[in-house]
């Protein structure tokens, strides 16, 4: 790969190595820092100072020493986490493609929407459909996999969710202030175990479909552990080619299945 031909940045590069350095040893001093880098102390408190304010490290009252922040971890580890996930959930919704031929995604919690991290849409033979792209958001009350996730996730969770949901100031989060439409789409997946669009769905995140429609439907099912629920998959057809109950019929055993296989598959990995 061709090099850019700039300059890197020296104040940033030194501030990435006192990161790395507080992170392998877990806590250091001032003087310990200034005698392993050999930066001058000025320089080192003024990087210490933005570190602090970035909420990457925290200075610990017992001896100064700077510690890497909990979150930086925490991060690593969700990301630690996703990887694994997403690695072992390819090969099944490859084979998953292969068999209903229609596309599907694999998508994760970011508390207020659903991620996609994966999708078989380019294997899909009907590929005409595609989902995506992998950073995609989408709507957690109103989509298939959104709903799945939420009907099968921990109580805690759920209500966490639920909660930033009902705070939101997007137009398409304003159906979780209506407590008997959240009741009733939980209900319903759990019942059926999958969830399906909300009939008003049509794809993007804020508008009805009589603003914005893709001509889609999906059906979705949770990733269900023994003790947490990390994401959900789904299934999306043309509504042109299937009706919604032909499609359940098709689809839903297949979704299920491959569902239980990545979380066989992932129980070994954790």
């Amino acid at each position: 790969m061709r090099e850019p031909q700039v300059k890197s940045i020296a104040a940033l590069a030194r501030g990435v190595q006192v990161l790395q350095m507080l992170q392998g040893a877990g806590a250091l001093t001032l003087a310990d820092l200034h005698r392993l880098s050999g930066i001058p102390k000025a320089s080192l408190l003024r990087i210490l100072k933005t570190l602090k304010e970035q909420g990457m490290i925290w200075q610990r009252m017992v001896d100064d020493a700077y510690v890497p922040s909990y979150s930086l971890a925490e991060l690593a580890g969700r990301m630690d986490r996703e990887h694994a996930l997403v690695e072992v959930a390819s090969p099944v919704l490859e084979a998953l493609s292969d068999r209903i031929k229609w596309p599907s995604v694999l998508a994760v919690p970011r508390l207020t929407h659903m991620e996609v991290l994966e999708t078989n849409a380019p294997r899909a033979y009907f590929d005409m459909i595609p989902l995506g792209p992998v950073g995609f958001r989408v709507n957690m009350l109103r989509s298939a996999s959104g709903r799945a996730y939420l009907a099968s996730c921990e109580a805690g969770v759920r209500e966490a969710i639920l909660d930033a949901l009902r705070r939101s100031e997007h137009p398409g989060d304003r159906v979780a202030r209506d407590p008997a439409y959240v009741v009733r789409l939980i209900d319903e997946a759990r019942a059926q175990g999958y969830a399906l669009r909300d009939p008003d769905f049509g794809g993007d995140f804020d508008a009805g479909r009589a603003v914005a429609d893709d001509g889609r439907d999906s059906l979705g099912v949770a990733i269900v552990l023994d003790n947490h629920v990390p994401g959900a998959i789904n299934i999306t057809w043309s509504r042109r080619v299937f009706k919604r109950d032909k499609a359940v019929a098709q689809f839903a055993d297949a979704a299920r299945e491959a569902a239980a296989e990545i979380a066989a598959r992932l129980s070994g990995r954790i």
